[in-house]
């Protein structure tokens, strides 16, 4: 098994392969060859310094195994740590980096992932004294106040596109976790009206 080259040193260490190895390995590889379209090109000429004063970056500490691309031999020297991955959501995350990033799998999983994270802040929050408002924090009443649809008319704002699906989105999650409580409360009343 050939080791995957890394791009985390101040010297390139792996020769390049030819273009014509590339050309007749990659369908398309080359189109952009012409140093005129690559802005980078005075950059990649042999000899220029690159300013790095390490051969390898320091690595910071790993406080928990954090998720990495399986196209990837290891993190990355510096990470964000802010949220770790935490719950449902957490697993969600973990198991969306056993596929490649190149699979729409990984992506939808993250996507899933983070509508779940926000439904376990919901949750969490019903469990403060200022539990979520889904009225003001969607800012359904914006809409009449702030001339909503007027400046949506007329205009080429990117949104207009999608304003249709934005109420299921933002609001069909919250009508049915409302209409799931309702049938839970009758579920029990009818038990409780059962027993006596």
């Amino acid at each position: 098994m050939t080791e995957a080259p890394t791009p985390y040193i101040a010297e390139k260490r792996t020769p390049m392969e030819s273009p014509e190895t590339l050309r007749a390995r990659i369908p398309g590889w080359g189109v952009d060859l012409d140093p005129a379209d690559r802005p980078s090109f005075p950059r990649e000429q042999p000899g220029i310094q690159t300013g790095a004063h390490w051969d390898f970056p320091e690595r910071q500490p790993e406080s928990w195994p954090r998720e990495k691309s399986i196209e990837h031999a290891f993190v990355t020297p510096v990470f964000g740590t802010s949220t770790p991955p935490a719950g449902v959501s957490g697993a969600i995350r973990k198991y969306a980096y056993k596929y490649s990033e190149g699979r729409a799998a990984h992506w939808l999983l993250l996507i899933a992932a983070d509508r779940v994270n926000a439904w376990e802040h919901h949750l969490r929050s019903f469990a403060t004294l200022s539990p979520d408002n889904p009225v003001t924090e969607t800012g359904v009443l914006s809409e009449p106040a702030r001339h909503g649809l007027r400046s949506r008319f007329g205009s080429k704002r990117a949104d207009v596109n999608h304003q249709w699906i934005d109420p299921i989105v933002v609001g069909g999650p919250w009508v049915l976790a409302g209409l799931g409580a309702v049938a839970a409360v009758r579920a029990v009343a009818r038990r409780v009206a059962g027993r006596t």
